[in-house]
This record gives structure tokens, C-alpha cells and sequence, in this order.
């Protein structure tokens, strides 16, 4: 995720980072000996897509004008992607192939009222919508008070909106709030990675990135393995510093609206029954009697 997001380079090391994962005995190869890299060699690779080795490795140093998609669906399967690595693949293929244009910056269009109804509609659940960034554009009171470290952190503070990515890597707090926050980390970075692949040239997402690279160690070790990741769903265990450990489970879907535009909308619920559940109807509870305004955090610009 480079400054020229789409480019040679970022097909070149994604292709690599992914042939190295594959061993041949996964591929159902053997496996011989005396073996110099990791996984398998460009030639195997070929073999298994049904290419020559020569086509194969100009694929792998970023050449993919002329390639098919059909073909790359080959080398998609021969290196074993599951979905969302194919899907990042494809679009790294798309913006490679596009006409370079002066990367313009990209505007959050306002979520409609109906959207903002439905979340605070949900009281016991936490929802809220985010862009590919990774910024909160919209939320319920419940997601303020679950999240409450978020939004009370320095990295808020100073750029007038809460961003996931920035209070995982850049405050100290967040390793204690996520009780799983190396997954939690990892994700986050595969997710923006994912990002870049679609919007090669949001100068937005640049500078986030680059942020991030230049004051996190963890973020750039994570960077590298070129891992992406599309739908987010799970469970996430929270340390909260009120009510003490929540284990919640966190639902995604694509909201698109006009323009293009497509945010998610997630909602953090707790099991039924559930220590989880007592300890979400407390906060529910305490954020009722206590409305925040709204803030210019969570409007659009």
C-alpha cells in the first residue's frame, strides 16, 4: 500500500506474499529438497494455472495489462486465495488497468436521517457507521458508551472524528481495551489494505497510512505481510473501564448510497442470557439518562 497504491509493485508483493504461503504439499506437489524459498517457486505456480512460467512471472512483476480475467482466475486458485484475497486481487488488476487521473479527495456524503433512525432505534445493540477508512461517520448512544475509550482518545480529539485505526496503533489505552488486540490490530490493518486495493488513489487513505507507517513499528510490521480483508464479523471482548469485560458479537453490511458510496453499517450485540448481556443493559441504561449531543465528530465533510 504504497504511494502508487495500484501499481507494479503492489501486484508484485501481494503475488509473492501469497506464493510464499502456499507449500506444495498443499498444492499436492512434492515437495523435494534442498528448497531455496518459502512455499513454492514461480514455476509451480504456473504449472497449476495452466501458464508458461515466462507469462507467470511478468504477471508477478506487476505486468497485468492484457491478462484476462479468467486467467487470473487461474493464478487466483493455483495460489489458493480465498474470497476476499480474489476480490483484492481483481481490483488490483482494475486499478492497474484504469487511466491514471489526478487523485481527487473523497468527500463522506452525509448518512441519510432514516439510517441515523435506524440506529438509534436499536437500544441494545451498538451500532454504527464507518467508511473504508475506518472513521465513525455515525453512531447511537450505545456505541459511545461502549466505546467510550475511542471516543474519548487523543487521536478523536485531534482530527475531529473517531477512527478505529488510528486509537488500535497510535494510543496506549487500546491494547488494554481490546483484550484480543493483536487479531483486533491485524484486522484493522488487512481491512485498509483491502482499501487501497479498491481506491488506489484516495489521497485521504494515503495519509492515514503513511501516518500510521511513520509512528507505528506494529502497523508497518503488520503492512507487510499484504494480507486484506473484506467482511469483518466476530466476536470482540472489550476490557470497558465501567462495567468490566464484554464479549460481544459484531454484525457488518454494506450500506451503499448515492454517489457510489458505500459505508458499513455494524451493530455489537451481546448473547442473550449472558454476563455480556447484564453488563450492555447497564451501559444501555446509564448512556438513556445521559444524551451527548450529537458532535461535529460524526458529521460528514
Amino acid at each position: 500500500m504504497d504511494q502508487q497504491g495500484g501499481s507494479r509493485a503492489d501486484i508484485r508483493d501481494f503475488l509473492v506474499s501469497r506464493r510464499a504461503k502456499v507449500t506444495p504439499e498443499q498444492a499436492g506437489l512434492p515437495s523435494g529438497s534442498r528448497r531455496r524459498v518459502p512455499g513454492l517457486r514461480r514455476e509451480e505456480v504456473a504449472v497449476l494455472a495452466g501458464v508458461s512460467t515466462e507469462w507467470y512471472t511478468r504477471l508477478e512483476k506487476g505486468h497485468i495489462s492484457g491478462v484476462s480475467e479468467d486467467v487470473l482466475g487461474a493464478v487466483a486458485q493455483a495460489l489458493q486465495l480465498d474470497e476476499d484475497e480474489r476480490t483484492h486481487l481483481f481490483d488490483l488488476a482494475r486499478s492497474a488497468r484504469a487511466p491514471r487521473r489526478r487523485p481527487a479527495r473523497r468527500k463522506d456524503v452525509p448518512v441519510p436521517p432514516r439510517v441515523q433512525w435506524l440506529l438509534d432505534s436499536a437500544t441494545m445493540s451498538a451500532g454504527f457507521v464507518r467508511n473504508g477508512r475506518l472513521d465513525v461517520i455515525a453512531h447511537n448512544a450505545l456505541t459511545r458508551a461502549v466505546h467510550a475509550p475511542l471516543f474519548a482518545s487523543d487521536t478523536t480529539a485531534r482530527h475531529g472524528r473517531a477512527n478505529f485505526a488510528r486509537f488500535h496503533f497510535l494510543d496506549p489505552v487500546a491494547a488494554d481495551f481490546f483484550l484480543d488486540w493483536e487479531a483486533g490490530a491485524r484486522a484493522t490493518v488487512a481491512l485498509l489494505r483491502a482499501e487501497a486495493g479498491r481506491h488506489p488513489d484516495d489521497p485521504g487513505l494515503r495519509e492515514l497510512v503513511g501516518e500510521l507507517s511513520t509512528l507505528s513499528p506494529e502497523f508497518r510490521t503488520m503492512l507487510a505481510t499484504h494480507d486484506v480483508l473484506i467482511r469483518h464479523d466476530g466476536t470482540k471482548r472489550l476490557d470497558h473501564p465501567e462495567v468490566g469485560t464484554l464479549e460481544l458479537a459484531y454484525q457488518s453490511l454494506q450500506l451503499p448510497l448515492p454517489g457510489r458510496t458505500a459505508y458499513e453499517l455494524t451493530f455489537y450485540t451481546a448473547e442473550p442470557g449472558t454476563t455480556s448481556e447484564d453488563r450492555l443493559k447497564l451501559l444501555a441504561s446509564w448512556a438513556a439518562t445521559h444524551p451527548t449531543p450529537a458532535d461535529s465528530a460524526d458529521q460528514p465533510r
